[in-house]
């Protein structure tokens, strides 16, 4: 009864949790699976508070006293009995946190590795504000356009002090330090705005780098990009 119980209560939030948008052509994104993972502790924390305080209230109004001189005794256990009260709930409760630990790890491991065929921009991050340069030399600042589907690689670092690069929508943050490249990638499951904004504090503007990220169908992403990077060029060699 119990079992059946935690699973009736586990699958409307599980159903819930992997209810995001599903992954662009079949791409495992660690998206959908940060908030699937984030259910699923939620869930735990749900069943283990129910039960402890279901447990509490119980034994706290079985236990109560009915008088003054009411004193309260422990009943004698064998030794079996007591290992098997620490082991067993130990067991049971560790053998969950694994669990969840393996999940992390391995999507720990999914956020590391780079799709192949992903869209390259490279990140510059400054006091205060975001520069993006794609592929074909065209840079934007605080405005990032990406394809729906594709996976985006942001190849980063900082020309001053640590920035800390966030999209809360993608589940993807990362350092951006002077002197070193750092990486992360997200895919853009569908048309649309999202912000990305800096959460390492970095001066005075520190809450004036937000940055806009839309996402756009692969056809209009692929004009827009060739015709603002023909800009770009031509701007380029009138300068020079």
């Amino acid at each position: 009864m119990l079992v059946a119980g935690l699973a009736l209560l586990a699958a409307p939030a599980a159903a819930l949790a992997s209810g995001a948008a599903a992954p662009a052509q079949g791409l495992r994104t660690h998206t959908s699976e940060w908030n699937h993972l984030w259910g699923h502790v939620l869930i735990d924390l749900l069943v283990i508070g129910v039960f402890f305080g279901v447990a509490a209230i119980y034994m706290l109004w079985k236990y109560r006293a009915n008088k003054p001189e009411d004193v309260g005794f422990a009943p004698k256990l064998t030794k079996a009995q007591v290992i098997g009260w620490i082991l067993i709930p130990s067991a049971l409760f560790m053998a969950d946190d694994f669990f969840l630990a393996a999940k992390g790890w391995a999507l720990w491991n999914t956020q590391r590795t780079v799709p192949a065929g992903a869209l390259e921009v490279k990140l510059t991050a400054q006091q205060f504000y975001w520069e993006f340069e794609y592929p074909n030399g065209l840079v934007t600042t605080n405005e990032l356009k990406v394809p729906v589907g594709r996976p985006v690689v942001m190849r980063m670092t900082a020309t001053d002090v640590i920035h800390s690069f966030f999209i809360p929508d993608f589940r993807v943050k990362e350092d951006v330090m002077p002197g070193r490249k750092t990486y992360l990638w997200f895919v853009a499951e569908k048309p649309g705005k999202t912000l990305a904004t800096c959460t390492e504090y970095c001066g005075v503007g520190h809450s004036q780098m937000p940055a806009t990220i839309e996402a756009v169908a692969p056809a209009d992403f692929e004009s827009w990009l060739k015709s603002n990077g023909k800009q770009a060029s031509a701007a380029q060699v009138s300068t020079n």
